[in-house]
């Protein structure tokens, strides 16, 4: 409960706020983002202001409810980072290193999802440059084929990785697009999910403000 009280409140207070105030947000589809668990959303990502502005979209109800999927690698090295992204954030740590089986690597994710859970993974697998998609790995399929009837809902988010990329911690004020895509059910072969998470988001980029302003 007490995590829960301070993770509304970060939210409330901090997050929601800045996002609003600081960020030039266009969302498209809104109203297509799950409004209960399980579900699991598929953004592609370029900055960790990503995961923030994503749970920013949901309502203070359902925010502990929305746990983004991180390497415990980067969230866990540090003790003061740590309590923070597991009791304020919400995450689900993944083990990537040191875990080589897929049932034993998903394991919180799964129990995650039995409790009616929204999960945030990334299939890119982990930050790229700025504005820049990097080639979709299988994760995502592996998380879900054992809850076939649970939906991946793509998302494309445009515009963050200039107002925080990789690497920097200087946060700058930019516009940003949140395109949410048609929910799709687990396919038979992972290659098949990537493929069409892939056709998802090449119809939503034509649709980020963002993006066009840079074609133009």
């Amino acid at each position: 409960m007490f995590a829960r009280i301070v993770k509304i409140l970060f939210f409330g207070l901090i997050i929601k706020p800045v996002v609003l105030i600081a960020l030039g947000l266009n969302v498209v589809n809104r109203n297509k983002l799950p409004t209960h668990g399980p579900a699991i959303l598929a953004p592609n990502h370029n900055s960790h202001l990503d995961t923030m502005v994503l749970m920013s979209l949901f309502p203070l109800r359902m925010i502990h409810k929305v746990r983004p999927v991180a390497a415990a690698d980067y969230f866990l090295a540090n003790r003061i980072i740590a309590w923070f992204a597991l009791h304020v954030i919400g995450i689900i740590p993944l083990n990537r290193k040191q875990v080589t089986r897929k049932a034993q690597l998903f394991e919180q994710c799964h129990e995650a999802l039995k409790k009616h859970e929204i999960l945030i993974f990334f299939p890119e697998g982990s930050r790229g440059e700025p504005e820049k998609m990097a080639q979709l790995k299988k994760g995502i399929f592996h998380l879900i084929s054992d809850y076939k009837s649970v939906l991946v809902y793509p998302v494309m988010m445009h515009g963050l990785g200039r107002s925080l990329p990789k690497g920097e911690a200087l946060f700058v004020p930019f516009n940003c697009d949140v395109i949410v895509g048609e929910p799709l059910s687990c396919t038979s072969h992972a290659s098949e999910l990537v493929q069409e998470i892939e056709r998802q988001f090449n119809l939503m980029r034509p649709l980020c403000l963002t993006y066009r302003a840079d074609e133009e």
